[in-house]
């Protein structure tokens, strides 16, 4: 943020810290998140003038986006709740900001229910599905088809190097889903055990190629070539409007010390340590698209997204 910037209201800076520190993780939940923070930072402002507000606004909704630059939730979210900003007042447009943030997420708490019900066709009783980090989109297709009456087995990776694979192990238990946790390297052994992998995303591009947390792309290699398919459960939330443009998802990096602590490195001495948080699997390699608007081929996802977004002409609404 630039020191010409306005102040940020106290509920942004948590927001943002705890996004940044992964406190705040997973798409929905950030998106969620930011939404509230926007609200906060309009309801407790202080500006008199309509174009100081919006100044406010728009330096709010910059601090929480440079915290995680892959997860397109989060700009989704500031556009949709930027969007709905409108009035000749500052009460009016106040009152604006907070309800298109009430609606965002009335909208995101709906969102994941139809997608649930909508992924939980694809499970069939007796399944077996095999997920790789934690996904709430994907966890609440299985949940539907729990409520289907189906009986669902998982197969869990751990998901290193920050093991989210743990947290959606005890969901799963939570469901009374029998789970298997397995080490990732072990993936491609259980996959004649899998009938579906079943992942989420974190952006997902417009030729349908999917941004998802690292090791994704190897499954799903494996994967097709054992057979299994392979869906990903992503709420429309995570369509990255910007990639119809040219532009590419940029791949976060995480901190090396999730990777390797000061005293494994004095052990080990003087290395470089890089911590790409995702990677892309290729659209070839994905069976189908589901989002609470239906199933997709990936090849389709620009249709969809065009649908949503337009053409995405213009600058974002976070710019000064």
């Amino acid at each position: 943020m630039s020191q010409t910037d306005p102040e940020v209201h106290p509920t942004v800076e948590d927001v943002a810290e705890d996004i940044a520190t992964m406190e705040i993780r997973g798409a929905a939940t950030i998106a969620d998140a930011a939404a509230e923070a926007l609200a906060a930072q309009a309801e407790d402002s202080d500006a008199t003038d309509p174009e100081a507000f919006r100044a406010e606004m728009r330096a709010a909704a910059r601090r929480l986006r440079e915290t995680r630059p892959t997860a397109v939730s989060l700009p989704n979210s500031l556009r949709y709740v930027l969007g709905a900003m409108e009035g000749d007042s500052v009460e009016e447009l106040r009152e604006s900001v907070t309800a298109g943030a009430e609606e965002f997420r009335t909208e995101l708490d709906q969102a994941q229910e139809n997608l649930g019900r909508i992924g939980a066709n694809r499970l069939r009783d007796g399944d077996t599905v095999m997920t790789h980090c934690h996904s709430t989109d994907a966890l609440s297709c299985v949940e539907h088809a729990l409520e289907q009456g189906k009986e669902i087995h998982a197969i869990v990776k751990e998901t290193r190097p920050r093991k989210q694979g743990h947290i959606t192990a005890r969901w799963l238990r939570e469901m009374d889903v029998p789970v298997t946790l397995i080490v990732d390297n072990a993936a491609r052994r259980y996959l004649d055990q899998t009938d579906h992998v079943l992942v989420g995303a974190d952006s997902i591009a417009a030729d349908g190629s999917v941004i998802n947390k690292v090791g994704t792309s190897g499954l799903a290699v494996n994967a097709r070539e054992r057979g299994v398919p392979i869906m990903v459960a992503a709420q429309t939330l995570k369509l990255h409007p910007d990639t119809m443009t040219g532009h590419t998802v940029e791949i976060e990096m995480r901190d090396e010390r999730e990777v390797l602590t000061l005293d494994e490195e004095d052990e080990i001495g003087d290395v470089t340590v890089e911590n790409p948080a995702f990677d892309v699997t290729p659209p070839r390699y994905v069976d189908a698209i589901v989002t609470e608007r239906g199933q997709f081929p990936p090849e389709s996802i620009v249709t969809l997204m065009r649908e949503l977004f337009g053409d995405q002409q213009g600058g974002e609404p976070w710019e000064k």
